[in-house]
């Protein structure tokens, strides 16, 4: 009988052209990195994702939306859990050219959480 994989709960703030793309791998997986984004920052706290995705990127693009998805653990253990400010701004730093291989490590969708326009 085998048990079911640990996997870590992660958010990503993300704004509708991002969204779009994650929409179009069937909600499996985060776009490439741009070539001025050489880190994919998935965060640990839903409250941190909710701030950015309120506060930055409907004030940049017109919306903004917290995703959720789950990692499988034993895989993020590889990325040391950066704090980006306070005490809950926690955040992984995936280096762009590892996104593939994150990607292959996602359990389940992508789903969005929250919505701010």
């Amino acid at each position: 009988m085998t048990g079911r994989q640990a996997t870590t709960t992660l958010w990503r703030p993300t704004g509708p052209e991002e969204l779009a793309l994650v929409e179009e791998s069937g909600r499996r997986a985060w776009p490439p990195r741009l070539p001025e984004q050489p880190i994919f920052y998935p965060v640990l706290d839903e409250e941190y994702a909710v701030m950015i995705a309120r506060d930055w990127n409907v004030k940049h693009s017109g919306a903004g939306f917290v995703t959720r998805f789950e990692v499988d653990t034993e895989f993020l253990r590889r990325y040391p859990v950066r704090r980006a400010g306070g005490r809950t701004i926690l955040e992984l730093w995936v280096p762009a050219e590892e996104l593939d291989e994150f990607n292959a490590h996602i359990v389940g969708e992508i789903r969005v959480t929250h919505t701010f326009r």
